[in-house]
């Protein structure tokens, strides 16, 4: 779908599905992020609410966007009229779809009020304390049953799609072929709908953890390091000419002509 000339919406996003057409997707958190992705071409960002801003849709171009809206103990939403405001509020600016991992009354709300919702199944990170802890969910019949089921209550409320994270690839083949949510997956193998990793692991500069399923095709922690001596470096050269004059040179003053700077001196002499 990449290089669209517009930007798709989400009956576009359904027939890419339906195509059997595979989507890109990124977790952008610059400027810069966001609009290497829409150069490239890549189809979905995800960009969480306090990233989001009109630059950052403008930067986005033609990508078709996912606002996170913080779930509650991460953010300061808590209601259904709290999560229906901020998605407002965020869609109004541009927003394309919104993530909600909140309860399912909330998500319903959003949909009911024709909010494109997409939800989370699997390794839900805001609730991983459920399925014990950070690590991959839907390992048993009775697990990935689990997951399913979930995908359904989501399909009968209304959702767009979901995060469909960290379960068996099987598992996520299957899911993504019996549901018309997009299942947007990350470590779930190549039968998800899309691929969504996040820039940082893309990019080399990852901070924490790397997950299993992330894929480095550039080295920006070196390039960082090497951009971080070269600040060091000019900064100590700035020093160096501050301390023994060099800097300011002619070039850097303001000039005045002789005759105004005699009669400048005069004022001041009077």
């Amino acid at each position: 779908m990449g290089l669209y000339h517009t930007r798709p919406t989400v009956s576009d996003i359904r027939a890419i599905k339906a195509r059997g057409q595979k989507i890109s997707m990124l977790y952008v958190t610059t400027l810069d992020e966001a609009a290497a992705a829409n150069a490239a071409g890549i189809d979905m960002l995800s960009i969480e609410g306090r990233f989001f801003s009109p630059e950052m849709r403008e930067a986005a171009g033609n990508c078709f966007v996912q606002v996170g809206l913080p779930f509650g103990p991460f953010g300061k939403l808590a209601t259904a009229e709290d999560y229906l405001r901020e998605a407002f509020r965020f869609m109004a600016i541009g927003a394309d779809c919104v993530y909600c991992a909140a309860s399912l009354d909330i998500q319903k709300a959003l949909c009911d009020n024709a909010v494109p919702v997409i939800a989370h199944v699997g390794l839900i990170p805001s609730q991983a304390t459920w399925t014990g802890g950070f690590k991959a969910v839907g390992k048993t019949a009775e697990s990935a049953r689990a997951v399913w089921d979930h995908v359904k209550r989501l399909e009968a409320i209304g959702c767009f799609g979901a995060e469909l994270e960290v379960v068996p690839d099987r598992v996520g083949e299957v899911i993504s072929k019996s549901t018309p949510l997009i299942m947007l997956g990350m470590g779930a193998g190549a039968g998800a709908d899309a691929q969504y990793l996040f820039a940082e692991d893309v990019l080399g500069h990852t901070t924490g953890h790397k997950p299993r399923h992330a894929k480095t095709y550039r080295n920006f922690a070196a390039e960082y390091a090497r951009l971080q001596q070269e600040r060091v470096a000019a900064f100590k050269e700035f020093i160096s000419d501050v301390e023994t004059g060099a800097y300011p040179a002619p070039q850097h003053a303001v000039p005045i002509t002789d005759a105004e700077f005699e009669r400048f001196a005069a004022s001041i002499k009077a």
